[in-house]
């Protein structure tokens, strides 16, 4: 009996008990789903539940006396061994062997299905996330964004949501300026201007703008007058650096369905049409030659500039016809991945967003990640060798490998600064978690390799009472809670959440290991023991291996 199970048969029995009158309750005020959870102290029992608590006082009756009907009916259900009151009202239940060994067979039928969920089914989410300046290689806060919102985004089409990945490219603007003369000196043997860019990516670049145009048969860019130069050096150079932007996210498993071009935005008219949107709603005035934004009606700390006095359209203005634009397109809800530089726009986005009618929190969403940092022999890592001043998602991958580096970057929370240590990351040791989870996948498949050699196969049929251990109870109890943890971690936007259940389940799996056997001793004879064991491994096996694949992480068959 799964938890969601277990979760049914609670409500059932107080609606059957309303329904024949032994409660006085209207059904709409009981949960759905009831709440039932792991109790810190396993042997209180299976699963908990606090229902009698929260509904006792609408019944008119003390918790203890709602819990004690409630229990009566419980032990009569098949597969409930024991449900006990305990303190104020809490209520213990201890499943039996065969009812809890089912959720192996569960997991097994539903293959990569189980721990999936419609949590969030009707909602269309725009995940937007990594957008960063087309002026240089993906820097590690970048690399952070990827694996936490492709991950975020796997989660969330897992519990039932309508996701689309977006990349904002910011290809409009003083940025692009910088760098496109930034390409001109290197290609001229000059520095780079005061506010340019450095590192060898830019000769890279520079050196391949040159050797297309020879392959065009076209002038080489720099026999060409300056601002000409600079244009040909811009268009090629931006074009180069996107799809090394794309290409460097392709391999890291980060894949996108919109690359979207902010410069579109003011070559459409979106811009323009977006102040109409909000004029038309009373939302802007005109001040000082300038269009503004009123935010300060909805608790941001000042008005913004939309269109500033030279006729040129604040970077602002480009927000606020991106958001329309994502709203335009469907979107339910708009998740923007931020980094902690951007904290200061949270105001002013909210309160855009709320100008147009919609709800702060639930139509937009802003989240903010802290630094990362690389860590080396004790020691910062500060520059790259190919970015010269930054450290790049390349720098990181090429130290410890995609899977490593998506691991590191998912399993602490976004609020938190995260100091990734590339000597545990390369270590084969129990300490570094990426190396702890997917070895524990790869045993899993190692014991089924072996137990077919000693004749144990699934086909022999199962007999869930046969999982009669506190190993596999405890094993089991694990395994139940993934759907839970799946839904959570969509929901509340923390992909952290399934690395750290990923990391319980391979310590519960790897102490069961060293406790029960698939196969059976010398000349012994294969039982139902061992073959519902290797059921219970392989059902091991697929929660890693889906786990894994939600954070996009590869589930090893052997290490």
């Amino acid at each position: 009996m799964t938890p969601e199970e277990l979760a049914l048969v609670i409500r059932q029995a107080i609606i059957a008990a309303i329904d024949n009158g032994s409660l006085t309750l209207n059904a709409e005020d009981v949960p759905d789903p009831v709440k039932v959870e792991r109790p810190r102290n396993r042997d209180h029992g299976d699963w908990a539940t606090n229902i009698a608590m929260q509904l006792g006082k609408k019944a008119g009756m003390a918790p203890r006396d709602f819990a004690q009907l409630l229990t009566s009916a419980l032990v009569s259900v098949e597969g409930i061994d024991e449900a006990e009151i305990a303190g104020p009202g809490f209520i213990n239940i201890r499943l039996g062997a065969a009812s809890a060994g089912e959720l192996a067979r569960t997991i097994l039928e539903a293959g990569d299905a189980y721990g999936t969920g419609d949590k969030l089914a009707g909602k269309h989410v725009n995940l937007e996330y990594v957008s960063a300046n087309p002026t240089g290689p993906v820097h590690l806060g970048g690399a952070r964004w990827a694996a936490v919102g492709d991950s975020l985004a796997r989660l969330m089409v897992a519990a039932g949501a309508q996701v689309t990945r977006e990349y904002y490219f910011n290809d409009h603007g003083s940025q692009i300026d910088r760098f496109a003369r930034s390409l001109y000196a290197r290609a001229m043997g000059q520095e780079a201007p005061e506010d340019g860019y450095g590192g060898q990516y830019i000769a890279d670049i520079a050196a391949q703008v040159r050797a297309d145009a020879a392959t065009a048969a076209q002038p080489d860019p720099v026999t060409l007058e300056t601002e000409e130069a600079v244009e040909v050096f811009r268009a090629r150079g931006v074009e180069l650096m996107f799809g090394e932007i794309k290409q460097r996210l392709s391999d890291f498993r980060s894949e996108f369905d919109v690359f979207f071009h902010e410069d579109s935005l003011h070559e459409s008219g979106a811009v323009a049409r977006a102040i109409e949107t909000l004029r038309e709603r009373g939302e802007v005035f005109d001040q000082d030659g300038a269009v503004w934004l009123r935010t300060t009606k909805y608790g941001d700390d000042k008005d913004r500039v939309l269109i500033k006095s030279d006729g040129q359209a604040a970077y602002f203005a480009g927000d606020v016809a991106y958001y329309l634009d994502k709203r335009q397109r469907g979107a339910d809800v708009a998740i923007y991945l931020l980094g902690a530089d951007h904290h200061g726009y949270i105001g002013r986005m909210m309160a855009m967003c709320e100008a147009f009618g919609d709800k702060p929190g639930e139509n937009m969403q802003i989240l903010i990640g802290q630094m990362v940092n690389l860590v080396k022999d004790g020691k910062p890592v500060r520059m790259s060798k190919r970015a010269g001043t930054i450290v790049t998602l390349d720098d990181l991958v090429d130290a410890v490998g995609v899977d490593a580096a998506r691991y590191s970057l998912v399993r602490v929370s976004m609020d938190s600064n995260l100091d990734i240590d590339l000597d545990l990351l390369s270590s084969h040791t129990n300490e570094n978690p990426v190396y702890y989870v997917q070895y524990a996948h790869a045993r899993t498949r190692n014991v089924a390799r072996n137990a077919a050699e000693h004749g144990v196969t699934r086909e022999a049929g199962f007999e869930p009472s046969a999982l009669d251990t506190q190993a596999d109870s405890d094993l089991l109890g694990v395994l139940a809670q993934f759907p839970a943890q799946v839904a959570q971690a969509a929901e509340l936007r923390e992909p952290h959440r399934v690395a750290r259940y990923l990391e319980a389940l391979a310590a519960t799996y790897h102490t069961w290991y060293g406790q029960c056997r698939v196969t059976p001793r010398g000349d012994d004879p294969v039982d139902a023991g061992h073959v519902a064991r290797l059921w219970l491994n392989d059902a091991v096996a697929q929660v890693l291996r889906t786990g894994l694949g939600l954070l996009g992480v590869a589930a090893p068959e052997r290490m």
